[in-house]
């Protein structure tokens, strides 16, 4: 039985995972839980999962959480010790990092350091960080297991196979509610609009991420890490179907695909139960009832955010952890009504403009270039506010 702490147990990986738990109590434990806001669905899961501890990502949540769980017998803590302490907890084998943004950095690099393997889903933590994390995982001789699905697909199409034979990566992405949108339309939509993915089922900042594309901008820079190919390997195509979740082409001409409904909990099973395979109840894909499968490239004027995010990877050292610093931001002030959709894209490259890229040597470095960039990115939602 393989024992399990979920960092951001609340949200909709998170959610997925313990459906995936709840239905194989014979081969995954819950040890350690934490969350960030919806205390009353955080202590819905613990009083089912009876963890041995719970962490809250704001401290000033602590008493609000020990009063829903009054008679319960497990710690209780919070702020990044506590999440840390998630991440670590005695008899975790395996650390599911589900946690958005750059706060998941800290609590994934304790679990790696206590020596935890590693489902990730915090894209942001390679994104920032990959040359530290990736020498993290191989200093301390840990498994980093993909749950995003497109990184999952390129894990499965390369079991078996040499790096050196890879000629080309290619994520698919669905093209979001925008991909036939047109640029005058862009200016006028709303977070509603933006709000609509057409396939997937996910939290709110990510679904942001699809509508600009940035999420596929994250993704092919933690590919690079993840899969150690330089960036001129990893290509985009817009798949509007989501069937095929990515590819790998090599040198001889062939290509490797995973094909499957798009459901999370298939790449989330597999990371858990990695070389095995577990049932998940999602619905078998069958071609039969498919009308086609659709490529094309990504248009980049409408989603200049994969542009900055080529940008970012190319230029390296602390760049990348400010353009996601920059974006998380712009995304923040966009589903509060303070910036229009196209000033995303503006925030990020404007406060990519006024950085000078320099070595990250130290994860606290990570965090202080995520600063830097969080602060100059208020500064131009509120000069762009509406």
């Amino acid at each position: 039985m393989k024992q399990l702490a979920i960092l951001g147990s609340t949200g909709s990986i998170g959610v997925s995972t313990l459906e995936i738990v709840a239905a194989h109590p014979d081969k995954f434990r819950i040890i350690a839980l934490s969350a960030g806001k919806n205390l009353e669905l955080f202590a819905r899961q613990i009083r089912q999962f009876r963890p041995k501890l719970a962490a809250v990502a704001d401290r000033t949540d602590i008493p609000r959480l020990k009063e829903l769980l009054a008679g319960q017998d497990l710690e209780i803590t919070g702020g990044v010790e506590g999440l840390c302490a998630v991440a670590t907890a005695d008899g975790v084998q395996m650390v599911v990092a589900a946690i958005v943004g750059a706060a998941g950095l800290m609590p994934t690099a304790a679990a790696i350091r206590a020596g935890r393997d590693v489902a990730l889903a915090n894209k942001e933590t390679l994104v920032t960080a990959g040359h530290l994390f990736m020498e993290l995982v191989a200093r301390h001789r840990v498994k980093l297991h993909p749950v995003d699905s497109e990184h999952s697909a390129v894990f499965q199409s390369l079991e078996g196979h040499r790096n050196e034979d890879i000629a080309r990566i290619i994520l698919t992405a669905s093209g979001g509610p925008f991909r036939e949108t047109s640029l005058e339309r862009l200016q006028q939509v709303t977070v509603a609009d933006a709000l609509n993915h057409p396939n997937w089922s996910m939290g709110r900042k990510i679904t942001i991420d699809s509508a600009s594309m940035m999420n596929k901008g994250l993704e092919v820079i933690e590919a690079r890490w993840l899969f150690n190919v330089p960036p001129e390997k990893i290509s985009v195509n817009i798949h509007p179907q989501s069937i095929i979740h990515s590819m790998v082409e090599y040198l001889d001409g062939c290509v490797i695909a995973q094909l499957g409904t798009p459901d999370m909990k298939a790449p989330i099973a597999y990371a858990l139960s990695y070389p095995e395979r577990v049932s998940t109840g999602v619905k078998p894909l069958d071609l039969t009832e498919l009308s086609a499968l659709t490529f094309f490239k990504p248009d980049l004027d409408r989603f200049p955010c994969l542009g900055l995010a080529y940008h970012a990877m190319a230029a390296g050292e602390s760049m990348p952890a400010v353009m996601n610093a920059a974006n998380e931001i712009a995304v923040e002030a966009f589903l509060d009504n303070r910036i229009a959709f196209l000033q995303i894209p503006q925030v990020i490259e404007q406060t990519m403009n006024r950085h000078q890229a320099h070595p990250l040597t130290s994860i606290e470095a990570v965090l202080e270039a995520d600063r830097w960039g969080r602060e100059t990115a208020r500064t131009l939602c509120v000069k762009g506010a509406r």
